[in-house]
């Protein structure tokens, strides 16, 4: 067992009650919900994440997301170690009796992302977990939609992410004038994404010997597995609480009749 698996063991924490809910074919999904960063843009000192939002932690509308999809049956909230008693109390408060396994977070995305993955390993290498989603906890306003499409295509093609298109983006030569030559159509990725559990898992492993850290899931996985990464149509409602207007914007959709996630 390598240094980090040991603490990955050492930092995962059960909270309530913790059978897994399996499929017809003895597997289940994993969510691993990411609220480890700083997230301190957003004008407070306290990671935005447990900041209220139409009367509950945003990270209590990240982890319910995935609560709601069928054949979600393992949901891992990825912690800063500074918040993990904070984290407790707002999942025994406002997520009572839902099974969340709790796991510290390293440095960057990519270690606290393999961290999850190592606590999921057993059950990956197992087979009983099929697809493992990875979410921004400050998404809130992700839809089950979203959810249940990626899951759906990374069951199908292997991996599966929602994005936007970048709209108003030209292309600028050396002589600085406008040029479309070789230009191809960019997107803006969101969370959630979906990945083949096996694949993922290999990826990561493969890249902690390399020393490698992605700036995202999708790039370990294409670089280590050769996984083409599928894309599908994101929403524009599922923004970022990155700054304080994001706050505001969400608690618009959210009093905005008839939007439901």
């Amino acid at each position: 067992m390598t240094p980090l698996e040991h603490h990955a063991d050492d930092a995962a924490v059960r909270v309530g009650y913790h059978a897994h809910v399996q499929n017809q074919a003895g597997t289940t999904h994993a969510g691993i919900v990411l609220a480890a960063g700083s997230g301190t843009r957003v004008g407070n000192s306290r990671n935005k994440v447990y900041l209220p939002l139409a009367g509950r932690r945003i990270v209590t509308w990240s982890l319910e997301l995935f609560q709601k999809v069928p054949g979600i049956g393992r949901l891992v909230l990825v912690v800063r170690n500074d918040d993990q008693e904070l984290a407790e109390e707002v999942l025994d408060r406002e997520l009572p009796g839902v099974p969340v396994d709790l796991v510290t977070g390293g440095e960057t995305r990519h270690e606290s992302e393999y961290r999850a993955l190592l606590h999921l390993a057993d059950d990956i290498r197992q087979g009983e977990i099929d697809v493992v989603l990875i979410h921004d906890a400050a998404r809130p306003l992700a839809s089950v939609s979203i959810v249940e499409e990626v899951l759906a295509t990374a069951i199908r093609t292997g991996s599966a992410i929602p994005a936007l298109p970048f709209e108003d983006v030209v292309g600028v030569d050396e002589a600085e004038r406008i040029s479309h030559a070789g230009r191809t159509d960019l997107v803006r990725v969101q969370t959630p994404q979906a990945f083949k559990s096996g694949p993922l898992l290999t990826a990561y492993e493969a890249a902690a010997v390399d020393g490698f850290a992605g700036t995202d899931t999708a790039s370990c996985i294409e670089r280590y597995e050769g996984v083409p990464v599928q894309v599908v149509p994101g929403d524009p409602r599922n923004i970022k609480v990155t700054y304080a207007d994001d706050l505001f914007t969400a608690e618009l959709f959210l009093a905005t009749a008839g939007y439901e996630l």
